[in-house]
């Protein structure tokens, strides 16, 4: 192999890098993250996904006090740095008004006929 080849193919090598590289970058958008857009979802991808997938905070939900109290239980125990007030406040926001309490999160229980039979039920 000629110098002139091996330039070649470390330059094809090097395009097909960046190439994925920038594929990963686009991929880094609202649909991955399963965040809903709304006002402050950059500051909730900026911040809380430097530790925990969206998936962690697309499964739950709670009031203004019960994501702030998750956040300073981040802080105090997880190594959460101190955010700055207006982003912390847009955060909240975001996450109160898109991932807000639930008042049941549990399905309704199956009706007795479509369950299948305990085997370790007593017969009576």
């Amino acid at each position: 192999m000629t110098k002139n080849s091996i330039f070649n193919i470390f330059t094809i090598a090097l395009a097909i890098c960046l190439q994925n590289n920038g594929a990963l970058a686009q991929s880094e958008t609202p649909e991955s993250s399963r965040l809903i857009v709304a006002e402050g979802w950059q500051n909730v991808q900026a911040n809380c996904t430097e530790c925990h997938s969206s998936l962690l905070i697309t499964q739950n939900s709670g009031s203004r006090t019960v994501w702030e109290s998750r956040i300073r239980w981040m802080q105090n125990t997880q190594g959460l740095k101190d955010l700055d007030p207006k982003v912390e406040e847009s955060i909240l926001n975001y996450l109160a008004a898109n991932y807000g309490q639930k008042s049941s999160s549990r399905r309704a229980p199956l009706n007795i006929l479509l369950m299948p039979n305990n085997p370790f039920r007593p017969e009576d």
